[in-house]
C-alpha cells in the first residue's frame, strides 16, 4: 500500500529586518488585513500569533461615571425612546 504524501506546510523566510510575510491564504482565513496588530507569544512548540485586543481590558469600576449625568434618573423606556429618536435623527441626516 502506497503512503499518501503529507501536504507541505506553507513556509516563509525571515528578512534581514526580522520581518516575516504570512501566506495570503492564512491572512485571508484569519481576516488579518494590513495594519492588524498581532500579539507574539513564544511557546515550547513554536511562535503563536494572535490578534491584539482593540482596547485595553477594563473593569466596570474603572469606567463607572465616565459619562456623568446630572438630573433625575431615566427609566429603561425613556432610554429606549431616546436611542430610537437619535437613530431616526441620524438616519434622516444620512449618518446611519
Amino acid at each position: 500500500m502506497a503512503q499518501m504524501a503529507k501536504p507541505e506546510a506553507p513556509t516563509t523566510t525571515v528578512s534581514t529586518k526580522g520581518q516575516v510575510i504570512l501566506p495570503k491564504a492564512v491572512r485571508q482565513r484569519r481576516r488579518w488585513g494590513p495594519g492588524t496588530r498581532l500579539l507574539v507569544e513564544d511557546t515550547p512548540d513554536g511562535v503563536l500569533l494572535k490578534p491584539a485586543p482593540l482596547f485595553a481590558p477594563t473593569r466596570p469600576e474603572n469606567v463607572a461615571g465616565m459619562l456623568a449625568y446630572k438630573g433625575p434618573p431615566k427609566t429603561l423606556d425613556e432610554m429606549d425612546a431616546a436611542i430610537t429618536e437619535e437613530i431616526k435623527r441620524r438616519h434622516a441626516r444620512g449618518r446611519y
